[in-house]
């Protein structure tokens, strides 16, 4: 039988001080990180697209309530026969 005295071999006060100032060190060196993922950054830019789009619907608004706007029906026919072709 071994005897080892009153203080366990683990027990070291001092040490688990430390351990514990040293862990509060590292969980306050953590930084925050911010990441925009690419989804993110293509809505910001769809923003600029928006704006545009915008500009470009006010006009033809102005130009219809005015009467200038002129509807060309070969134009009209062909984007309509795109648009059910490709799908």
């Amino acid at each position: 039988m071994k005897i080892n005295g009153h203080n366990p071999v683990n027990f070291n006060p001092y040490k688990n001080a430390l351990q514990k100032q040293m862990q509060a060190k590292k969980e306050l060196s953590r930084e925050d990180k911010v990441e925009i993922s690419s989804a993110a950054k293509q809505l910001q830019e769809s923003e600029h697209l928006q704006e545009a789009r915008s500009r470009y619907i006010l006009e033809i608004k102005q130009a219809v309530e005015s009467g200038e706007y002129k509807v060309d029906p070969y134009k009209t026919a062909e984007k309509m026969i795109e648009y059910w072709t490709k799908k």
